[in-house]
């Protein structure tokens, strides 16, 4: 589980006295941490799904932040941001592209908008931009 990856690297990243890579660990273990709290109070677990939308979630916040930066002029911090936005890259799962969405979606039976989105969301949660497979399906 990507949880249990982020853990170990954590560790290692403390054994290094790497401050970089442990802030952002830190970051991540906190939110991974508060969305399981979350999920406990619904009685289900945190799954691999969640961890990356929280990972997603994180790249966003962190290329808004490096903008901000970049726009000051504090080259130290995005060096930073930078770093841990590779870091956090790492435990993305590979995105699918155009060409695999269109050849799923070919093979459904029903190509209704609908019934494609909930089948991409509960089948490739994470692993596929939403966005595209709805771009995709206006162009079949």
């Amino acid at each position: 589980m990507i949880y249990d990856e982020i853990k170990r690297a954590n560790i290692i990243a403390i054994k290094e006295k790497d401050i970089v890579a442990r802030s952002i660990y830190s970051v991540l273990l906190n939110k991974f941490m508060l969305e399981n709290i979350k999920k406990r109070e619904q009685h289900l677990e945190l799954t691999d799904v969640d961890a990356v939308q929280i990972l997603q979630k994180t790249i966003k916040e962190l290329s808004d932040e490096l903008e901000n930066y970049k726009k000051v002029n504090n080259n130290e911090e995005v060096n930073n941001i930078s770093k841990q936005v590779e870091i956090v890259n790492k435990y993305l799962p590979k995105m699918m592209d155009r060409e695999e969405i269109r050849n799923i979606i070919l093979q459904l039976d029903d190509k209704s908008i609908p019934n494609v989105m909930k089948h991409f969301k509960t089948n490739y949660a994470g692993k596929c931009d939403m966005r595209l497979v709805q771009e995709v399906l206006k162009n079949i």
